[in-house]
């Protein structure tokens, strides 16, 4: 008898046996779990997030989906042709709230208060096309849900650097500011500049390895630039099916508009096109130049092939 309440002493103070934890890397894991402690925190400081409920049963909520990029690729186009769908509710402006810092320290509750109202059965979309390109934001989208959706619109590496240029160049003049050739930007001690902003944007395969270290391949959708732009609808349909909405855009949605030389969009009867300082034409660059451009993105382009498994029909 004794040796038998002995056992069952021995038995009830025994310590549990806990299920060991996978390995994982702990300075990481500690950065981002005190990132997302402290953005939660902020959040349960600020206003409930049931007051951002509306009388008609819509509400601001996060995004699902992101477009992440890339700057001059065609996000607006794309952002304009997706709001078509009437599940998709987007976000007008561009919040950048994971690569500014003075936004990311906001908190949650801030950027759900960027959002647009939508209701459940709708998908909130944003778009920032600096994240692609910052180091930061991968991370940081991972942290808030590691479950996002992800839109990357690419054009040909080149032209996206003429773009690039263009965008800058007409943003100095309509401030009646002056600004360089872009051949003063392209050329450095008679080489091509690759330490260019407009050139490091649009390397693409540096930009995805930081991506993929934190989300799978199947969740980023990789939109064709340069077909969105000369046929729209095709790649328009693709995105429906990634993102699991009901084909409701058509293709009597887009019509092409030969004043402007590019798409624009038919809703419901309404005809829009997008605004005045898409579609720029860039400036006249050296035949040679271009080439040495074009040149100089084949091996990165070939990595980003690889690293995708798929080919774009790029310079």
């Amino acid at each position: 008898m004794a040796a038998f309440l002995l056992g069952a002493v021995l038995l009830i103070v025994q310590p549990q046996i806990v299920p060991s934890r996978p390995a994982i890397n702990s300075n990481a894991e500690t950065s981002s779990q005190s990132v997302q402690r402290e953005l939660l925190k902020k959040t349960s400081q600020k206003n409930d997030f049931k007051e951002n409920l509306h009388s008609n049963g819509s509400c601001q909520q996060l995004p699902q989906t992101i477009i992440i990029g890339v700057r001059k690729g065609g996000t607006r186009a794309l952002l304009e042709m997706l709001s078509l769908h009437p599940d998709i509710a987007a976000a007008e402006s561009e919040v950048h709230f994971f690569d500014w810092e003075d936004h990311y320290r906001n908190g949650l509750q801030w950027y759900i208060s960027q959002m647009p109202f939508s209701y459940p059965h709708q998908i909130t979309v944003e778009k920032t096309p600096a994240y692609f390109t910052s180091p930061k934001v991968p991370e940081r989208v991972y942290n808030m849900n590691q479950s996002m959706r992800l839109l990357l619109i690419l054009r040909d590496p080149s032209e996206r650097v003429l773009s690039d240029y263009t965008q800058v160049f007409y943003n100095h003049m309509q401030k009646h500011k002056p600004y360089p050739s872009i051949e003063q930007f392209l050329i450095k001690n008679g080489e091509l500049n690759v330490d260019y902003k407009a050139i490091n944007r649009s390397l693409y395969y540096i930009h995805m390895q930081n991506w993929l270290k934190y989300f799978p391949l199947d969740h980023i959708h990789i939109v064709d630039g340069d077909r969105l732009i000369k046929d729209p609808f095709p790649e328009i349909e693709k995105v429906e099916r990634f993102l699991k909405l009901s084909p409701q855009i058509n293709a009597s949605n887009f019509y092409f508009n030969r004043t402007k030389g590019f798409y624009c969009l038919r809703d419901s009867g309404r005809e829009r096109c997008l605004h005045e300082s898409k579609g720029r034409a860039h400036p006249q660059v050296d035949t040679r130049l271009l080439e040495k451009l074009q040149e100089y993105f084949h091996e990165p382009n070939k990595k980003f092939f690889e690293l995708v498994g798929r080919t774009f029909d790029w310079h």
